[in-house]
């Protein structure tokens, strides 16, 4: 026979988790730390599996990460089911946790949250191709991801396709990039990224038939400081079109490869619950996502 999950330690789990350290989650529930150790403890030993990696802050292992995604469905469905019985009097707001990747944060993607009321967002900002891996781990409900393969217990929208352009501030442009070939040229010239995760630009550079963008690498890890570093001539990039366009009409930014784009195609995975604040939130992302982004 199945052994029945103690609600209380996978709900001290999960404060474990959102907190990030086991003093911090005691601090959340109310009891001793010691209190929070005995109960992570016991559910571990009740499932016979590690379940939190012990570092700072405090991540769940694959296991635990199951464990996380069931208390934090369960605590979804608790206060849906308050509301329905008219008994959530605590006043205290739904909470959906929402990975989005930093230019969608950037463009359009923060319209969308203000066409749905009474929920309290907590947004975890990471690169799309790598959001999809928040929902696994139970850390979030609901993710912008550029994967159209679903995660386990997930259902996919397709949202649109964020277009990105080649660009450089025009005495960068001047200086680095004309009178070259540009894949050659593109190789040597510094370069905008967004971090070490970033591929982007080297993708581009491949496309255009050479191995990867120039070795002087500019890390500028926000969407809007991204757009400026480019518009300061500190090296090219791609920038999505919506942020580009203002400032290719201003003349501080101008198209280095005329004709060239990337395109990346966006889609809005969250979990299989029947609950009305993720449902009411869905439907917001994708109307907003088809009036900003590309079909």
């Amino acid at each position: 026979m199945m052994a029945e999950l103690p609600l209380e330690q996978v709900r001290t789990l999960l404060a474990v988790v959102d907190e990030g350290t086991f003093d911090a989650a005691a601090a959340a529930l109310h009891v001793t730390p010691s209190a929070v150790s005995q109960r992570v403890k016991a559910l571990e030993q009740r499932t016979g599996r590690v379940l939190l990696q012990r570092t700072k802050p405090v991540r769940p292992t694959e296991s635990g990460a199951v464990l996380v995604r069931f208390a934090r469905q369960l605590a979804r469905l608790q206060h849906d089911a308050w509301d329905e019985l008219g008994l959530s009097g605590a006043g205290e707001p739904t909470r959906v946790p929402v990975a989005v990747n930093a230019d969608s944060l950037a463009t359009w993607f923060l319209p969308a949250l203000t066409r749905v009321a009474g929920i309290c967002f907590e947004l975890h900002r990471e690169d799309e191709q790598h959001t999809a891996a928040l929902l696994r781990e139970g850390l979030v409900m609901a993710a912008v991801t550029s994967s159209p393969d679903p995660v386990p217990g997930c259902t996919v929208r397709p949202l649109g396709r964020m277009r990105y352009l080649p660009v450089a501030a025009p005495p960068f442009a001047r200086t680095h990039l004309e009178g070259r070939a540009l894949p050659e040229a593109l190789t040597r010239a510094p370069v905008v990224v967004f971090d070490r995760k970033d591929d982007f630009q080297d993708g581009f550079v491949r496309r255009l038939g050479l191995g990867s963008a120039g070795p002087l690498r500019h890390y500028v890890p926000t969407s809007e400081g991204f757009v400026d570093a480019v518009a300061s001539g500190l090296g090219w990039g791609m920038v999505p079109e919506t942020q580009a366009g203002p400032l290719l009409d201003a003349g501080r930014l101008a198209l280095i490869a005329p004709g060239e784009w990337a395109d990346v195609t966006l889609y809005w995975q969250q979990w299989k619950l029947d609950s009305p604040a993720l449902v009411a939130l869905a439907d917001a992302v994708t109307a907003t996502a088809a009036g900003a982004l590309r079909r």
